[in-house]
């Protein structure tokens, strides 16, 4: 599960460390584009670290099932085709994915998932935290040893809305490239916001006439309206008709650090609800035109209500990735986690007590883009930014016959 969570004219502008204003506060507000892809990527996993930071935790499994040690031997040593990587350092969470082409998609073959909060005070102190870099290390140098492992040699690493916001994120990457021997790339919010949507296409549903497709982060929320899964006949994943995209200003940790995330009353969530709805309705404002559409939501706060409806003892991704829930559903579930308590909330195996304080955040995000967007049905996917990458770097290598 993860709460992850660019302004150079369009979805295909390169790296920015900084979002721009708009008229509407922070939000990014981008229109129609549709132009291909650019070819990313550091392809080298960088020198040693100055010191090895501890080993990652043994024995628990990914949401791919895939277990967290990088040392097992389980057949699958690298073979004579490129193996590929794609990082995501959130505000919350450290992510990898590492993954080998298939005739029509990718399979993978390793992953890693940890909680870091990287952006825990940024808002407030505008610098990432001398603890959160030493998280941040720590977990890091796991992904580089898994990378390492596998024979990784195509590989992105991008970070988001925290390195973005502090004003220390300079200094961080380097800490990051000396320490753990890894070259990240801070991205800005457009590219975020095709990523999400090109590692989601095989979500939409084809009879659908459109997708609004949101990203609940940690530091920010990214929107996207997209036309119909496209039936382009090409191999691989869909190419996304990305007609528009905005990038709010919150996420889950800066609003549950100015609202508090343990007792939420109910007057506390309808002032999280009142602040979010002003930047989506900002953007739902040139979006009315929606007859036949369905939401798409990727991110925590999404595959946590999942599991919860879902009744699952343990958190299962091939359950919950695609799946169906309707408006009511969701109601159910949002007044559920509501009438928990905290200590409640961390003992729910969907939610846990890393992130029992974060979860009415996200659902608070939640409720003002249904609020904004009404719509009887959403689908949960549990991909995202990662999945982007892989399907990016492949397709501009030419994996499924495409150059």
């Amino acid at each position: 599960m993860t709460d992850e969570g660019p302004p150079q004219g369009g979805l295909d502008a390169g790296d920015a460390s900084r979002d721009g204003q708009s008229r509407h506060g922070r939000v990014q507000h981008h229109g129609h584009s549709r132009r291909g892809p650019e070819r990313h990527g550091h392809d080298r996993l960088g020198p040693e670290p100055c010191a090895p930071a501890r080993g990652g935790r043994r024995g628990r499994r990914s949401p791919y099932g895939i277990r967290r040690d990088a040392d097992r031997d389980d057949g699958l040593a690298p073979g004579p085709g490129v193996t590929y990587a794609a990082l995501d350092l959130g505000t919350n969470n450290c992510r990898l994915l590492i993954a080998r082409p298939t005739a029509d998609g990718f399979r993978v073959i390793d992953a890693f998932s940890r909680i870091i909060r990287l952006g825990e005070g940024v808002a407030v102190s505008r610098r990432i935290s001398e603890a959160a870099i030493c998280r941040a290390v720590e977990a890091l140098s796991v992904c580089r040893d898994k990378m390492r492992a596998r024979g990784v040699s195509r590989a992105r690493l991008i970070a988001t809305e925290a390195c973005r916001a502090a004003d220390n994120s300079e200094e961080f990457r380097s800490r990051v490239a000396k320490q753990a021997g890894l070259e990240l790339e801070i991205i800005d919010s457009a590219t975020e916001a095709r990523l999400a949507a090109t590692g989601c296409t095989e979500l939409f549903d084809p009879a659908a006439s459109g997708v609004i497709l949101f990203d609940i982060g940690g530091g920010s929320s990214e929107l996207v309206r997209l036309n119909r899964r496209p039936g382009d006949g090409r191999r691989g994943p869909p190419t996304p008709d990305i007609v528009d995209w905005a990038s709010l200003p919150v996420g889950v940790v800066t609003l549950a650090e100015r609202y508090g995330g343990k007792a939420v009353s109910r007057e506390v969530y309808d002032a999280m609800v009142d602040e979010v709805a002003a930047f989506v309705d900002a953007f739902a404002a040139g979006h009315r035109d929606l007859d036949g559409f369905h939401t798409l939501g990727t991110s925590g706060t999404v595959t946590t209500i999942a599991g919860v409806f879902l009744r699952l003892r343990r958190y299962d991704r091939r359950r919950v990735d695609g799946c169906w829930l309707s408006d009511e559903e969701i109601s159910g579930v949002v007044a559920e986690l509501m009438a928990m308590s905290f200590d409640e909330r961390a003992a729910n195996p969907c939610i846990g007590a890393e992130r029992a304080d974060l979860v009415l955040a996200g659902c608070a995000i939640l409720d003002a883009i249904r609020r904004a967007f009404p719509s009887p049905r959403l689908r949960v996917a549990d991909r995202g930014l990662r999945e982007g990458m892989l399907v990016e770097m492949m397709r501009a290598d030419g994996v499924w016959g495409e150059a």
